[in-house]
């Protein structure tokens, strides 16, 4: 006896998600104070030093509108020019933009 079953087709979707950006300047103090945060919080970013790679700052000014760092992006959602007390300020204020980091 033959049982015909409906078949069943499973899609797959394969989201690749990049990274949250870090932009930086080598010797900014505020930069370096964010790179030890962020190390602390076990936060995986693509970090981009504008000066080493200073194509990449119309990168920064297309993302933020400035020029200043640290500045990060993740998607839309940017946190330009903070110290660590305003970043964890910004990240209270957006609690969703805090869970999708891991925060």
């Amino acid at each position: 006896m033959e049982i015909n079953l409906p078949r069943i087709t499973l899609g797959i979707m394969i989201v690749w998600m990049s990274k949250p950006k870090l932009f930086v300047k080598e010797g900014c103090p505020w930069c370096i104070d964010a790179l030890a945060y962020f190390e602390t919080k076990s936060l995986s970013l693509d970090i981009i030093d504008v000066r080493k790679e200073p194509s990449k700052m119309d990168d920064l000014l297309a993302v933020s509108g400035q020029s200043k760092t640290p500045t990060l992006q993740n998607g839309d959602f940017v946190v330009a020019d903070f110290d660590i007390g305003e970043f964890e300020d910004a990240m209270s204020k957006n609690p969703e933009e805090a869970k999708k980091l891991g925060l």
